[in-house]
């Protein structure tokens, strides 16, 4: 029961011994918390003592930007000193320069032997205190160069600089810069607003040389005596301003700069916070090196675009905040989903042209192998012309030959009939002519050549074919008859090959009626079919095509003939389907059979 007692009595004094100090945290504010920059500095350090637990927090605002002068600081040493009389402090935390000196000035008589934190002393301001005794904390690098290196980045060609901000004796984070102008600025022109009114400032600001930027270190109160937190100084700025600013703060970005290297205030208090507790946890405040927190290049992408500045000539490593998502970063399923539907019918799409590729292939092929057939089919039907050819072809070559002769024996007279000589002359030209005529015929319908559409008259065709099949027809003891429609029946077409159609169909009539002793009759004709398309007719005065065999007229190697081939009507068929035509056969109701087909006419 003893030694249990005893345990009980010492174990608060066991528990303190361990601890070290006591666990509770004074932070000293240079500023009011309604500013952005001493907010967050002062979040980042809470949620880092907060993750600890049962740590005791207290809070002063020494307002330092707006109050001064011994009164003051005599009056707020003898409410701090009379607040905290009762209380045990473990850490100070003290944030700013001015909070720092006035810390370290009190500490002896407020807090005597409490070690004490730092926060957002600069790098070169600590190197003139030197080290000091139960002393640390987290210095800050954010030297005026690199607000001038972002100036020349947003402003190319830059040659001056306008310096906008509260008076430099007063400045907490940039007072270092006052004193680094000189170097820093050395060959640009320099504008000092720095401590003017803010009427002065907004005038002067919206009327600045083409090649210069603002660099902002914070407007508290402005030359009438006129309060404002950095922030709202910083719009009221921004929206006069008509070049862009350089700011060191992060909270200034959304307040209208463009950017610069800025400190992060929240990063700096939750580095300040786990210094405290290191030390709050039993390590000296002396071993504990300070921290240097260096600034970051930051950019408001709104403030980018507004000044043409690209990221790409951004220093490296540079963040950009308020950056607008994309239409696919918004909608990113919607996106996919939409991607995905085009992907499907873009697949869809190159499925369907390579089957059209493969099918017009198909299609050139059978136009070529048509043509091959329909070669073949010419030269058949040529053959079975020869001798009505030859036929033609004799006549004027004899003419040709008569003529010669006797214009021989004229001039072998004493006194020659030149008058009869010129005449004997055109007779010989004359035939020369029709002989030639009919080798072009032939030629043209023997050549070989692909398939090739051209506008083209269908009378003219009808005609040219007729007048070759006219000495066959003779010879077959044929009478045939050509009846065209009035004026121009215009297509687009081959004419070799819708020739080949209609010597085929006459050809046909004239093989049907071979066992017809007379009366053999080939009937031609072309006509308008309401206007959009001519109608071509065969008929003859044959026996017709037996009812059973009308439908398979067409088919190929179907003939009715006994030395037949069965694919002259075939190719017809092809050819003016190819034409995008129509033909079918039928029997008159005289007798007879009749072919006809349709071709559309030219709009």
């Amino acid at each position: 029961m003893l030694i249990v007692g005893l345990l009980a009595v010492l174990a608060p004094t066991c528990l303190l011994a361990q601890d070290g100090r006591p666990h509770s945290v004074l932070v000293l504010d240079q500023s009011n918390l309604r500013g952005p920059f001493y907010y967050q500095l002062s979040s980042g350090l809470r949620e880092v003592l907060d993750t600890e637990g049962q740590i005791t927090v207290y809070g002063e605002n020494l307002d330092l930007t707006r109050f001064g002068g011994a009164a003051y600081e005599e009056s707020l040493k003898r409410y701090l000193k009379e607040k905290y009389r009762d209380r045990s402090i473990g850490v100070i935390v003290a944030n700013g320069a001015g909070t720092l000196d006035h810390t370290l000035r009190w500490r002896e008589e407020l807090w005597p032997g409490v070690p004490v934190v730092f926060a957002m002393l600069e790098v070169t301001q600590l190197a003139k205190l030197g080290r000091l005794a139960n002393v640390t904390g987290v210095a800050i690098k954010n030297p005026l160069a690199d607000a001038i290196k972002t100036a020349r980045t947003v402003v190319p060609g830059l040659d001056t600089i306008v310096l906008v901000g509260d008076s430099w004796d007063r400045q907490s984070l940039f007072r270092h810069w006052g004193e680094e102008i000189p170097t820093a600025t050395s060959g640009l022109m320099v504008i000092d607003l720095v401590g003017q009114k803010m009427s002065n400032i907004l005038k002067r600001v919206a009327e600045l040389p083409e090649r210069s930027a603002i660099v902002y270190s914070g407007v508290f109160s402005d030359g009438a005596g006129t309060y404002y937190p950095a922030a709202t100084a910083m719009r009221l700025i921004a929206e006069k301003a008509n070049r862009p600013i350089v700011v060191g703060a992060e909270p200034l970005l959304a307040a209208g700069a463009i950017g610069g290297y800025s400190l992060i205030a929240k990063e700096i208090g939750a580095e300040a916070g786990r210094l405290a507790l290191r030390i709050l946890n039993g390590e000296q405040a002396g071993n504990v090196p300070p921290v240097t927190q260096e600034s970051k290049p930051l950019f408001n992408w709104k403030q980018m675009q507004r000044w043409n500045v690209s990221e790409s000539s951004l220093p490296e490593g540079s963040e950009i905040r308020f950056r607008e998502p994309t239409f696919l970063e918004q909608y990113r399923w919607e996106s996919m989903a939409v991607a995905s539907a085009i992907l499907i019918q873009a697949g869809l799409i190159i499925f369907l042209l390579h089957e059209r590729h493969l099918r017009r292939n198909a299609e050139v092929e059978s136009h070529e192998r048509m043509s091959e057939l329909a070669h073949v089919n010419r030269q058949a039907t040529t053959g079975e012309l020869s001798s009505s050819i030859a036929h033609e072809l004799n006549q004027p070559l004899g003419s040709i030959l008569t003529n010669a002769e006797t214009a021989e024996l004229i001039l072998k007279s004493d006194k020659p009939d030149l008058g009869e000589i010129r005449e004997i002359l055109a007779d010989i030209k004359r035939d020369d002519q029709r002989a030639g005529e009919v080798i072009r015929r032939l030629r043209g319908f023997l050549k070989r050549t692909p398939f090739e559409t051209r506008d083209i008259d269908l009378n003219e065709v009808m005609g040219e074919a007729f007048k070759f099949l006219s000495v066959q027809a003779s010879a077959r003891n044929v009478a045939l008859y050509l009846q065209t429609a009035p004026g121009a029946l215009r297509i687009k077409g081959d004419p070799i090959q819708l020739q080949q159609v209609i010597l085929n169909l006459v050809v046909n009539s004239m093989d049907a009626m071979a066992t017809i002793p007379y009366g053999r009759t080939v009937i031609g004709r072309t006509e308008l079919n309401g206007g959009s398309s001519a109608v071509i007719s065969i008929s003859d005065s044959g026996p017709g095509i037996p009812a059973d065999k009308l439908a398979q007229v067409f088919d190929p190697f179907f003939t009715t003939k006994e030395k037949g081939m069965g694919i002259g009507l075939s190719i017809a068929r092809t050819i003016i389907l190819a034409h995008k035509g129509q033909i079918w056969a039928e029997n008159q109701s005289g007798g007879g059979a009749a072919f006809h087909f349709t071709l559309p006419l030219v709009a």
